[in-house]
């Protein structure tokens, strides 16, 4: 508790020092376990990802942290076909590619712009690769672009472009659910990258103003280079720093919504994505439940 008050107040400076800190040791480690041998193969993977409940023909959406998961023989590559060995040829793998570093309203201040082809991912090593490959699609918005490899890899990517809100019908994160798909947090936190979360605020008549005011007009080069543009929304910073989503995490592991594994060293879950946005609507509707506001509206 007093570990967290401090964490809560602590400028931002020193906060970036001991984010920094651990990440060197972090690699220290990583590098160790490479001298040592000691490195996480494909097999290992395989079997770890069968264990959590991934399984042939599944659709899943990947949010991952490759140093969480061990030094890895082969590095995401590795990771990549030990993922596609589990789902098989049927399956179809996904991974969020978002160009943000930070928030999207700085991002596109700054960086008003995305070029579907050369925009890189800014969500970790793994997706970078993912989204290089060749036969990879990737779905045309500004900031919260998916890419995807697989038989429904168009369906999950083809209409994102031109929607004011990124998490709506339309998006790769609604149509996950809509296609019983799988979310895997690989060595990641629900605070930290579960994006479905979101699929809530577009589903519903939603009361708390978690998106901005302003509506940002981007410019946007396909895959053929041509130029077009297309207005969108994004978070309210102010807004999203109320979030809790760990807080969540107990809800959805009593309605069987996530099952918990480890990845080789990475502590993992695995989710039910349209079990997940049920669970979240019924619980809205019923006690006003939210990422902001996890213990309801009278919590």
């Amino acid at each position: 508790m007093l570990k967290k008050i401090a964490l809560k107040y602590a400028p931002e400076f020193v906060l970036e020092w001991a984010k920094q800190l651990k990440k060197n040791q972090r690699r220290k480690e990583l590098e160790q376990q490479k001298q040592d041998g000691k490195g996480v193969s494909k097999h290992q993977l395989v079997e770890d990802l069968k264990k959590i409940g991934l399984k042939s023909n599944d659709s899943v959406l990947v949010h991952s942290s490759l140093s969480k998961i061990g030094f890895v023989e082969g590095g995401p590559k590795t990771i990549i076909d030990a993922l596609f060995e589990v789902i098989g040829v049927e399956g179809t793998l996904l991974f969020p590619t978002f160009p943000a570093i930070g928030r999207n309203k700085t991002h596109l201040e700054e960086h008003p712009l995305f070029d579907i082809k050369n925009t890189p991912s800014q969500m970790g090593s793994i997706t970078e690769y993912f989204r290089k490959l060749d036969n990879c699609k990737r779905s045309f918005h500004p900031t919260d672009a998916v890419c995807a490899i697989g038989p429904l890899a168009d369906y999950f990517t083809n209409s994102h472009f031109g929607q004011l809100t990124p998490y709506n019908e339309h998006s790769p994160f609604r149509k996950l659910c809509t296609k019983n798909g799988k979310i895997l947090m690989l060595g990641t936190t629900l605070n930290g990258a579960c994006t479905n979360l979101h699929t809530l605020e577009d589903a519903v008549d939603f009361k708390y103003p978690v998106y901005d005011s302003k509506i940002f007009d981007v410019k946007m080069i396909d895959k053929a280079g041509k130029e077009s543009s297309m207005k969108t929304k994004v978070h309210n910073p102010d807004y999203s720093a109320k979030r809790n989503c760990d807080a969540l995490k107990p809800m959805f592991e009593k309605e069987n919504v996530l099952k918990n594994g480890k990845i080789a060293e990475a502590q993992s879950m695995l989710i039910d994505a349209n079990k997940m946005l049920e669970v979240m609507i019924k619980n809205y509707n019923e006690r006003g439940v939210t990422m902001y506001t996890p213990l309801g509206e009278n919590g």
